[in-house]
């Protein structure tokens, strides 16, 4: 990763007073160790008339996974090549964002006591990034760092100069220019922006990311015209976090327009006012169903299939009823949250002995499945075409054979409860299909029939009189009695195969 930052100057107030700014020597070449690498400082040019600084980044991909020993911080589950094959060690994200954090940190804070008078004053900057990854390509870059008094020209990057029709890449090389803004402002700018922009960050977003955005961002980020989507997006939009930094943010904001200090403000607002109860989300109401399911057939040795960020297994480590819990998802990135939410590199040895998380597909049969007591497909069939919806019915009912499955989907006859929803839409943008309660359940009768398995409903949610719940639960349980799958079975297993 490579970033450089460029003033120009006059002989009363030479361009080469960057360095006592930085507070690094432009006659030096200088390398910080950081936990993911090295960082390096060094000045291209250094003269009177013009002043280059450039930060140059070596990313250690191999530490930055042991790091996290293959989950957690910093680290995925499994041996995915994705590990060690990726663009951080040569693109500008979060791991940059934190270096410039790490190594400029007095000249983002507007610290010198050399040039007290220069650090308050705006100067002529030129910021070249010649590798960004840019989530929303030109069109945001543009909208996040023009509003802030910067000229920007941004070009994307293809993806194979040899091969133009394939289009572009989501790099882009950047060049930012203002002569308005004070060196700690433009880092300011740069450390909460960069990681937006790439729409990822290396390591687990902890409470304390809500101060770190406060104190970078507090004095500009609340007048941004796209101050959501940046809170949103530095905070990895864990929902909790935004919504604590955009009350905190309106504070600032009330505080500015009353000439008045946030505390002020903040105290003004009685802390035993009084709230209506709020209504239980949909999402805790499904997880209670389950694990009343779970526990009804008395499963200890559980799969989560399509575990997704790690919910319901979270909520499953808390009963030690269960003493086997594995997630599974097609979703590497999925995985990783799920792996860092749960804690997996912090959890005790008696604990993390209970769980496992692994890469896997439910349209393929997988021998690590077989021989459980329990399988759930929580808001999974949905996201399948229904062409591969025989795979995954063999390779769960048919293979993998669990005494007990239990399904989830959305009752499409409840949308019309939804207020929000515009008519003849599905609830998330990726659902292939939504299903009636009688759709549902023949589907659910006849992967019972063809498999062994008695099936009983249950509803999700408040049960409406005309429309039934939000959600539908399909039970399966194995018949005792059952012997090898018949010769339907077979068929479907065909159609799986085929599929």
């Amino acid at each position: 990763m490579f970033l450089t930052v460029t003033t120009t100057g006059t002989p009363e107030h030479p361009a080469t007073d960057l360095g006592f700014l930085l507070h690094k020597h432009p006659g030096k070449a200088q390398a910080f160790s950081t936990s993911f690498g090295t960082a390096h400082v060094l000045y291209p040019e250094a003269e009177e008339q013009r002043c280059t600084a450039a930060l140059l980044l070596e990313v250690d991909a191999v530490a930055l996974v042991r790091r996290g020993k293959g989950k957690g911080r910093g680290g995925a589950p499994d041996a995915a090549l994705a590990q060690y094959v990726n663009d951080r060690p040569y693109a500008a994200s979060s791991l940059l964002a934190v270096a410039l954090s790490n190594v400029f940190s007095s000249a983002m804070r507007g610290v010198c006591k050399a040039r007290p008078e220069r650090a308050d004053r705006p100067l002529p900057l030129r910021v070249e990034i010649p590798a960004l990854p840019a989530r929303g390509g030109p069109d945001l870059v543009r909208r996040l760092f023009e509003p802030l008094g910067w000229a920007v020209d941004v070009e994307s990057v293809p993806l194979d100069t040899a091969f133009p029709e394939w289009g572009d890449s989501r790099y882009v090389r950047l060049v930012l220019e203002s002569e308005t803004l004070t060196l700690s402002n433009a880092l300011r700018h740069l450390y909460v922006l960069l990681p937006v922009l790439d729409d990822a960050k290396h390591y687990w977003v902890a409470p304390d990311e809500v101060d770190k955005l406060m104190r970078a961002g507090g004095a500009w980020l609340y007048y941004h015209p796209e101050v959501k989507l940046i809170t949103s997006r530095y905070l990895s939009r864990r929902w909790s976090l935004t919504r604590e930094a955009m009350d905190r943010l309106e504070l600032i904001r009330l505080a500015e327009t009353d000439d008045s200090e946030v505390e002020e403000i903040d105290n003004a607002v009685e802390a035993e006012a009084e709230q209506e109860p709020k209504p239980t989300p949909l999402a805790v109401h499904r997880r209670e169903a389950i694990l009343t399911a779970l526990r009804d057939h008395a499963a200890a040795r559980v799969l989560d299939l399509g575990c997704g960020e790690g919910h319901l297994v979270r909520e499953l480590l808390k009963e030690p009823r269960f003493t086997e819990i594995v997630g599974v998802d097609v979703s590497v990135r999925a995985l990783t949250i799920a792996s860092r939410r749960l804690k997996l590199d912090r959890m005790g040895e008696r604990q993390a002995a209970r769980v496992r998380l692994f890469q896997g597909s439910l349209a393929y049969t997988d021998k690590r499945l077989k021989g459980y007591d329990a399988a759930v497909l929580s808001e999974v069939i949905e996201h399948l075409d229904l062409p591969r919806l025989p795979a995954l019915e063999y390779a769960v009912f048919g293979s993998a054979r669990p005494r007990t499955v239990v399904v989830t989907t959305p009752n499409v006859e409840y949308n019309v409860r939804w207020e929000t929803l515009p008519a003849g839409h599905v609830r998330h943008r990726d659902h292939r299909f939504e299903w009636t309660r009688e759709e549902f359940r023949t589907w659910a009768g006849t992967v019972a029939e063809r498999h062994g398995y008695d099936v009983e409903f249950r509803p999700v949610g408040p049960d409406d009189p005309e429309v039934g719940p939000p959600t539908q639960l399909a039970l399966f349980t194995l018949k005792t009695t059952t012997g090898t799958p018949t010769t339907t079975a077979t068929a479907t297993e065909k159609e799986a195969k085929a599929a």
